[in-house]
């Protein structure tokens, strides 16, 4: 029992360096995200770190409309960076798992 239980530890502190390898990587996955028309480029990583903001002349007049554009934009931006982030730490974290019985989290 105890071998089983020292085996479950050691896997669970493998899939724990895996899962501290696959955040590392993740701040190079670069997510871009554009305006619908294009007047506004947000890269960030799957991290949800900004990388870069791109702002087209045009909306510097309008303060509003470039708040507006921000927000809209950001928000797709951190969804998609969530998405990618959160699979990828799922896929290190299910496979690394241990078998325990009634322990099927990661469906």
């Amino acid at each position: 029992m105890f071998g089983d239980l020292m085996g479950m530890m050691g896997k669970l502190k493998e899939t724990q360096a895996k899962v501290e390898e696959t955040k590392k990587r993740l701040d190079t996955v670069l997510i871009d995200e554009k305006s619908n028309d294009g007047l506004l480029k947000i890269t960030l990583t799957a991290n949800r770190k900004i990388k870069s903001i791109e702002v087209d002349d045009s909306l510097l007049e309008d303060k509003e409309q470039l708040e507006d554009y921000l927000i809209l934009t950001l928000n797709k931006a951190i969804e998609k960076a969530t998405n990618v982030h959160e699979s990828e730490i799922a896929a290190v974290a299910k496979d690394g798992m241990p078998n325990i019985p009634g322990m099927d989290m990661f469906k």
